[in-house]
């Protein structure tokens, strides 16, 4: 008995389904960036992603957050020419800021930037303690700035 592949098996691959099913879903759901209350009141984002009622699988959770991590990591090494000569460490306390606080706010830390630049990791530490984001944000802040300090990984 021959074995039958799954488009033949199915009748129509996935990719022909996909190709008219997303313009479709997209022309039916509304395609939003950043969350709403759909026509039954239940939270939604993206092209009708319940959030309410079904939350987000553990796989859409991995792949946003390896997109936004290399969003972030583009962003230093285009925006922040002094990145690339950072440890690996204290790269990872910056990329770590710039996913809490997004790519632009980061901006507002201009004394931590002239620190970092100039190798200046006492100064970096203490702007980053000297915030309204380290308030914000607690035992995070308090982890970042001693791996700052120290440029060595803290659990």
């Amino acid at each position: 008995m021959q074995r039958q592949t799954s488009a033949k098996r199915w009748k129509h691959s996935d990719k022909e389904i996909k190709e008219l099913l997303g313009p479709l879903l997209r022309k039916h759901e509304d395609v939003r960036q950043f969350p709403y209350l759909d026509s039954v009141g239940k939270t939604t984002i993206g092209a009708g992603f319940n959030l309410t009622d079904v939350g987000m699988y553990p796989e859409e959770i991995e792949f946003c957050l390896n997109f936004r991590m290399s969003r972030r990591l583009f962003e230093a090494r285009c925006g922040f020419p002094w990145f690339v000569e950072l440890s690996l460490v204290r790269k990872i306390v910056f990329l770590d800021m710039m996913y809490n606080l997004g790519g632009a706010k980061i901006l507002k830390f201009k004394k931590m930037l002239a620190a970092l630049r100039a190798g200046d990791w006492g100064t970096a530490a203490d702007e980053m303690l000297d915030s309204k984001w380290a308030e914000q944000v607690g035992p995070r802040a308090v982890r970042l700035i001693r791996m700052m300090r120290e440029d060595r990984m803290v659990p």
